[in-house]
């Protein structure tokens, strides 16, 4: 008889594969930024995101927004991503915990990189019309982009979870077999 296991106490076994974190990180389009303000309460909101190769996660918005002065004061952050409404399913989910960099405003170079290759991800590569009024509406005088650099992660994968629990016609025999006991 295959072993099942008998509970959810310790999940530790259903990581994420690399390969299927790289996947999540892809196809999904938005993230929870998390940052602490001054009083130290954490303050998560859902953000778009471009993913890079070095591993490292790209954001952007208006520096007038209280995050921002916050993770200059505090650049101790952290990033949700979950599988949730991609063609993945749910149960897919990856927390890193890192630092953020703000890059300074004037950066052209990091700004003509980021706002097409950010626009391609979220307006669609074939859409350059659509990419291209993006990227006018982005490039404004007090946008900011930042840089997350990931320094540990959690992953989970809930398939992984779900194919260790055992199978439903097991769990109406046991049901059975406790109830004759009772």
């Amino acid at each position: 008889m295959a072993e099942y296991r008998q509970d959810h106490e310790d999940v530790t076994s259903f990581t994420l594969d690399p390969e299927g974190e790289r996947e999540l990180l892809r196809v999904q389009k938005e993230c929870t930024f998390i940052w602490t303000n001054k009083e130290g309460q954490p303050v998560g909101v859902i953000m778009s995101y471009l993913e890079t190769d070095d591993g490292h996660i790209w954001l952007t918005g208006s520096e007038q927004r209280k995050r921002f002065a916050a993770i200059r004061r505090d650049p101790r952050t952290c990033i949700v991503i979950t599988s949730a409404g991609t063609a993945l399913g749910a149960g897919k989910t990856v927390t890193y915990m890192g630092r953020t960099v703000t890059h300074p405003k004037e950066d052209r170079r990091i700004k003509d990189w980021f706002y097409p290759t950010f626009a391609r991800k979220l307006r669609g590569a074939g859409n350059e019309l659509a990419v291209s009024q993006f990227v006018r509406l982005l490039d404004s005088p007090r946008r900011v982009v930042i840089e997350f650099i990931p320094e540990n992660k959690i992953a989970f994968d809930g398939e992984k979870h779900r194919a260790a629990d055992p199978p439903l016609e097991l769990e109406a025999e046991l049901a059975r077999e406790a109830t004759s006991r009772t």
